[in-house]
């Protein structure tokens, strides 16, 4: 899970291994990591899920907790167009470090979706720049499963 701080990385791992969504902000230090078992085509899969912590202007993430991963989630919040900077970002340098991976950008925050700052036009151009993108609201758990299944289908190629 990757993504600028407070784009709710947390609440959206939270809401697809535990079906749990707290309003209470919950800060990642370093690294969280869960684990989940899936099934999809007929195939079992072993989910280790990195939440890391959020980049912003003062944190950045490791390159090392990039290292090994088969593929990412890359979060982005709805009602923070920032965000979209960040996610681009955060794209250029997961190339960099491990080469092209399987991804889905989660669009997040649909609960909201009367306060969104990114544009329609805005998600058309990263879909043209080849990503996958999926609108998303660890709230109301709108996406969640289906995010991870994509990123998972992706995996098993």
């Amino acid at each position: 899970m990757l993504g600028a701080f407070s784009v709710g990385k947390t609440s959206l791992v939270s809401r697809y291994v535990h079906s749990m969504f707290s309003e209470r902000y919950q800060t990642t230090v370093g690294v969280r990591i869960e684990k989940q078992q899936m099934s999809i085509n007929g195939s079992t899969l072993d989910l280790l899920i990195w939440d890391l912590h959020g980049e912003d202007d003062v944190h950045t993430v490791r390159d090392s907790y990039l290292r090994g991963a088969s593929g990412y989630l890359l979060v982005l919040d709805g009602t923070r167009r920032e965000t979209l900077a960040v996610a681009r970002a955060l794209k250029q340098r997961v190339d960099a470090v491990l080469g092209e991976k399987p991804f889905v950008a989660l669009l997040n925050k649909t609960d909201v979706r009367a306060d969104w700052t990114i544009s329609d036009a805005d998600v058309e151009s990263l879909r043209t720049d080849g990503w996958h993108v999926l609108e998303t609201s660890a709230k109301s758990g709108d996406g969640v499963e289906k995010g991870f299944e994509i990123l998972a289908a992706q995996l098993l190629g």
